[in-house]
């Protein structure tokens, strides 16, 4: 879905691969069947794992690919271009097979999370928009998703449009937030395009346009009764604010039989204020009005403010999530693993004397194992893209890093985790609503150990090559080392 308006995404790409499209075309590769993979190298933040998002977005980007007249004027007045090349784009029509991890799954560094296959000159030409859409969406997901984990089920709510980068950035910010487990946004158009419940109480503002703070809550109050939320850290939040907030619920919402919802803490030691509003509100007979808290939040702060007995019971998180400022780059890359000569698969791999820029080579199947008695996660598992892994008989897995530490299965589940997103460019998938894949995504992360979902030192969850792939990508390895 197209958040703001219809756009031809087309030329959003990189100017190089329109001049190695150019390239290919006119040296008679451009029908050459190549395959390449999508996949990153390193979870943000040192996290264990990585959530998937964007794939719908991808999905919409390779459903509309056209060239406008203007983009091929564009491209002539460039003076790099063919007419012939130009007569091809002119004409053009998707023709790849995709695949991709479904949004909500937790995915891991060196798997590949999309797979396309075609024509070089088309599969190469969509790496730009593959990686923009998957790198931002995995990014904030994840980020949302380290949040919503630190509440221990309080609900955390995405408040950061005003600080996203662009507003592309904050409508598919609350997307993806929405997927990591936030409960709704400030964003109005996200809810409108995508169904996540918009939320929100009041700015200081209202509360300093009034003349005294008291007619502040009383307007707010008789406005909106059934969903009253107080803003109290205007000007003192416990001599003023909670007191006042007190006095309207007692003056304006329980003459209307009406209870209130909650107060907002927006500044200030949100800890020690949330105890002391606490007490207050209790005692006044308010229980179950609930305390919000926002102001520069993360994971860290929110799970510090848990530990230390804050009274909260949802936080609104901002900046920090719609930029994940503490490590705001996903990292996803775009690499070919193989190629197709008179219809054989010869497998491609980057050598680089960084190893972990040492890409896995051919075509391949991304698997997942489970623990049948737990349905925890154990492994997932790289294989050339016609092997099958049997789980009906014992299936031996090793650290393709350290190949001695091996470990034999007999008990376990092997679930292959890309869905056919294309065929011959043509899409055959359903995309599930948004609110399928956030409780997908909520499911998938009850299936990883608590070992991988920590935030310190995370165990190094698994990602091995069959033996079949390992022995391949060394043999190549060796080629060139030659």
């Amino acid at each position: 879905m197209n958040a703001y308006g219809e756009k031809n995404l087309t030329m959003l790409t990189d100017f190089y691969e329109l001049t190695m499209a150019n390239g290919f075309f006119e040296n008679g590769r451009g029908n050459q069947i190549a395959y390449f993979d999508m996949f990153f190298r390193h979870v943000p933040d040192d996290g264990g794992l990585a959530i998937m998002a964007g794939v719908e977005q991808v999905i919409d980007y390779l459903k509309n690919l056209s060239f406008s007249p203007e983009d091929i004027a564009y491209l002539r007045g460039k003076g790099l271009f063919s007419e012939s090349f130009l007569d091809y784009l002119s004409h053009f029509e998707f023709a790849c097979d995709v695949w991709a991890v479904p949004e909500g799954t937790p995915i891991f560094p060196h798997e590949p999370i999309v797979t396309v296959r075609g024509p070089v000159v088309q599969a190469q030409f969509i790496e730009t928009m593959v990686l923009l859409a998957v790198n931002h969406q995995s990014l904030i997901a994840t980020k949302a998703n380290r949040i919503v984990r630190a509440a221990q089920g309080r609900a955390v709510m995405e408040f950061g449009s005003r600080r996203a980068q662009g507003y592309d950035g904050a409508v598919y910010g609350a997307r993806a937030a929405y997927i990591g487990g936030c409960v709704g946004t400030a964003c109005t158009i996200a809810d409108r395009e995508f169904q996540i419940p918009a939320l929100g109480t009041m700015a200081h503002s209202w509360v300093q346009l009034f003349d005294n703070e008291l007619e502040a809550f009383k307007t707010y109050a008789k406005e909106y009764p059934d969903s009253c939320t107080l803003l109290v850290d205007t000007y003192n939040t416990l001599k003023s604010g909670v007191p006042n907030a007190i006095r309207t619920f007692n003056e304006v919402l329980l003459p209307m039989g009406r209870r209130p919802k909650g107060i907002r803490i927006d500044s200030g030691d949100i800890t020690y204020l949330s105890k002391k509003a606490r007490k207050m509100l209790d005692e006044a007979g308010f229980p179950d009005c609930q305390i919000c808290a926002s102001n520069s939040l993360d994971e860290n702060i929110i799970r510090d403010m848990i530990q230390q007995g804050a009274c909260v019971d949802s936080f609104g998180v901002g900046e920090r999530l719609i930029t994940a400022s503490s490590d705001p780059v996903f990292g996803g890359v775009y690499k070919l693993a193989a190629v197709e000569v008179e219809g054989t698969i010869l497998p491609r791999i980057k050598v680089s004397e960084n190893v972990t820029k040492i890409t896995n080579p051919c075509f391949k199947k991304l698997w997942r194992l489970y623990d049948r008695e737990t349905g925890k996660a154990i492994a997932d598992v790289l294989t050339l893209h016609d092997e099958i892994i049997d789980d009906t008989k014992p299936y031996e897995i090793f650290d393709p890093d350290h190949i001695w530490k091996r470990k034999t299965l007999d008990n376990f589940t092997a679930v292959p985790l890309q869905k056919q997103l294309f065929s011959a460019g043509k899409c055959v998938y359903q995309s599930p609503s948004l609110q399928e894949i956030r409780e997908y995504c909520r499911q998938q992360i009850d299936t990883m150990w608590d070992e991988v979902l920590r935030f310190e030192n995370p165990h190094d969850y698994y990602v091995d090559l069959s033996q079949n792939l390992w022995d391949e990508k060394q043999r190549l390895l060796s080629e060139y080392s030659r």
